[in-house]
């Protein structure tokens, strides 16, 4: 199949192909802003604020393949997660659910900004998709992985991001809410 056939298959423009391949690179570049705290697995990244922001400025079709080829850059062996590893053990190791989790983050964030329209949406679709979801998902499985009790997991991989977690929330709905909307047209 040429890439013409399967873009027209799939319904997708040059400009979202290419609005897909940047948010990709944008993600990709954050996972450079990365912070190891020495007790916890989980560094923190820039990563989620890229999630936000992909949530809300490209939608759910766009936004859950951006962060699926980044995901699967990532398996293949592009230095795109945080510090700049790679590889599938870090899909299956102690930060693996946090990553699974942008998908359903950026579906939860889409979904509530469309029922709650201007900067209250986006800053509850940001809390809700780009902070409880990847919660939910991330810490159990860091228990999992990690040995930890699910408390002990929450400590480590979820309380001590939560101040800077509502930071990015506020910056990605400004950022959204000052993006010019003829920009990312759906």
């Amino acid at each position: 199949m040429t890439t013409t056939n399967a873009a027209k298959s799939t319904n997708l423009s040059l400009r979202d192909m290419m609005l897909v391949s940047m948010f990709t690179a944008i993600l990709a570049v954050l996972a450079y802003v990365a912070v190891p705290l020495p007790f916890s697995p989980v560094p923190v990244t820039g990563q989620t604020f890229g999630i936000m922001l992909i949530g809300l400025l490209l939608g759910k079709k766009r936004g859950v393949m951006a962060v699926t080829l980044m995901l699967l850059l990532g398996a293949a062996g592009v230095p795109v997660f945080s510090g700049g590893r790679a590889g599938l053990s870090i899909l299956v190791g102690p930060t693996g659910g946090y990553l699974f989790s942008w998908i359903l983050s950026v579906v939860v964030i889409d979904a509530l900004k469309s029922k709650i329209q201007g900067f209250k949406g986006a800053v509850i679709a940001s809390l809700v998709g780009g902070v409880i979801v990847v919660y939910a998902i991330g810490v159990p499985w860091l228990a999992i992985s990690t040995g930890m009790s699910l408390g002990a997991a929450f400590i480590a991989g979820a309380l001590p991001f939560l101040a800077g977690d509502f930071f990015k929330v506020a910056i990605a709905a400004i950022t959204a809410a000052r993006m010019p909307k003829n920009l990312l047209r759906q």
